[in-house]
């Protein structure tokens, strides 16, 4: 009978050997890290997470009686816009370097270096474009709109936007750069703590950049020839950021292959906004749980697709699945089954109920005069929630399975598709949850009796109210 030598050729810093010439071999027998190990790793940067989405909001309250933010109305529109996509690369990023850090490809100063300039490059060169696109596309909806378009604001707001998305990527880049490599010294899986983490800071990292820079270029000067200085300065930056990730082995595909996947998911994100447009005037307390909801689910299931990734890799070949691993199976043995992915998809189920528990009456306690927590409304809203996270984690098995038989980095393509797919499962399933609500006669869903600043038309899903109005 073989020894567990001969089944595997395990690498001391993998966390799941590599599998030699003997076959394939039960998920049960290969080396993990346990379920309380995974849940406890997890569980708190994905609180993080959470309450970083609630600090976005309540900045967000701050700086939209700033005047750029009222003289610059397109502002609004690029905030949802500008903070998606930044998500969107990060988590893509962490997600990338988790994968190779547990493949044995971070062990080394040198390969750390590789690794590091890689990616940064390539996340710079995709920020700078998808800010870029991020801005035109509002400057296109400011336009329909209000029927005018203002020179000196469209050149602010790409200025702004380009400042806001490279420093951004600075920061969280090197971030997650540092965290990936603590991750391997002290033997945590990078999988678990990498993704939350950038979903935590993202969105208030790149809110607080957008609104200090607007803000300084607005005060700064009126003169145009700033703004069309500061956007070329970072234009010209782009070829050396696709010479650097062109060179580099874990980057160079990316560089061509990753764009279908965000521009993809700006348009799927779009179709959540369209519903959370028509509904938002409806009901008073929508609004402030859109954020939470989607990013709730956008976090738990970025984390299922970077360890379905890392595990697809550590397994077998690209283009080749594992033996007798279909792409699409039941769901009960994408959640029931014995394998280490469906315990995972157990366990972040498990980490839905309690994350929305704790940011609900964190909601309700910055918000007394609007919510009222009745069993009704927990009893909807949370299986709402449970139920958009069930389909996420399953799509996810499904999605990572397809792209990997299609040659397809799952680390690169499915995430974009998933936490876009998740804004509009959320938005769909929260809309739902209020009509309900109201034909039963919860007061939590009692309708919107007035508009009291200008956000709420332009950025109702992330604009927290005014907590000084009663609610009636």
């Amino acid at each position: 009978m073989a020894t567990e030598e001969e089944l595997f050729s395990v690498r001391k810093t993998s966390f799941v050997p590599t599998l030699t010439s003997k076959g394939d071999i039960e998920d049960d027998l290969w080396f993990e890290e346990s379920i309380r190990a995974t849940a406890l790793q997890v569980f708190v940067p994905f609180l993080a997470a959470g309450f970083g989405t609630v600090g976005a909001g309540l900045l967000l309250d701050m700086v939209q009686h700033w005047p750029v933010f009222q003289k610059v109305t397109e502002l609004f529109i690029l905030v949802p816009a500008l903070l998606g996509l930044k998500g969107n690369l990060e988590m893509t990023m962490a997600a990338r370097m988790s994968t190779q850090a547990n493949l044995g490809h971070m062990d080394t100063l040198r390969e750390q270096w590789k690794m590091a300039s890689g990616n940064m490059a390539l996340v710079q060169c995709q920020a700078t474009v998808v800010s870029l696109l991020a801005s035109i596309f509002a400057m296109i909806m400011g336009f329909i709109t209000e029927r005018r378009f203002d020179t000196h604001n469209a050149l602010m707001l790409c200025a702004s936007s380009l400042v806001t998305a490279s420093v951004a990527s600075l920061v969280l880049g090197s971030l997650m750069i540092g965290v990936v490599i603590l991750s391997r010294k002290y033997h945590i899986n990078p999988d678990n703590v990498a993704i939350p983490i950038a979903a935590s800071l993202g969105d208030i990292t790149t809110l607080a950049l957008l609104a200090g820079s607007g803000s300084l270029l607005f005060n700064g000067t009126e003169d145009v020839r700033l703004y069309v200085c500061v956007v070329i300065f970072f234009m010209l930056f782009i070829p050396l950021w696709v010479l650097i990730a062109r060179s580099t082995t874990y980057t160079s595909e990316v560089l061509w292959s990753g764009w279908i996947p965000i521009i993809s998911a700006m348009a799927i994100s779009s179709l959540g906004g369209s519903i959370l447009d028509m509904t938002v005037p409806t009901f008073e307390n929508l609004a402030v749980f859109q954020p939470v909801i989607s990013g709730v689910a956008g976090n738990l299931v970025a984390i299922q697709t970077s360890r379905l990734s890392t595990y697809l890799h550590q397994r077998t070949k690209i283009g080749t699945h594992p033996h007798s691993a279909g792409v699409c199976i039941d769901p009960c043995s994408a959640f029931f089954g014995k394998g280490r992915n469906a315990r995972t998809a157990r366990v972040l189920m498990m980490m839905v109920l309690p994350g929305h528990l704790v940011f609900t009456y964190t909601i309700s306690f910055l918000r007394p005069s609007h919510m009222s927590i009745t069993p009704v409304f927990l009893l909807v809203y949370f299986s709402s929630a449970i139920f958009q996270v069930f389909i996420l984690l399953y799509l996810s098995r499904c999605m990572v399975y397809w792209m990997w038989g299609r040659k397809i980095d799952p680390d690169n393509a499915a995430i974009p598709y998933l936490t876009a797919l998740g804004d509009l499962f959320g938005i769909g399933l929260l809309a739902l949850s209020f009509h309900l609500l109201r034909a039963v006669g919860d007061v939590n869903a009692a309708p919107r009796h007035a508009r009291d600043h200008l956000w709420d038309d332009l950025l109702p899903d992330l604009a927290p109210r005014n907590i000084s109005v009663p609610f009636a």
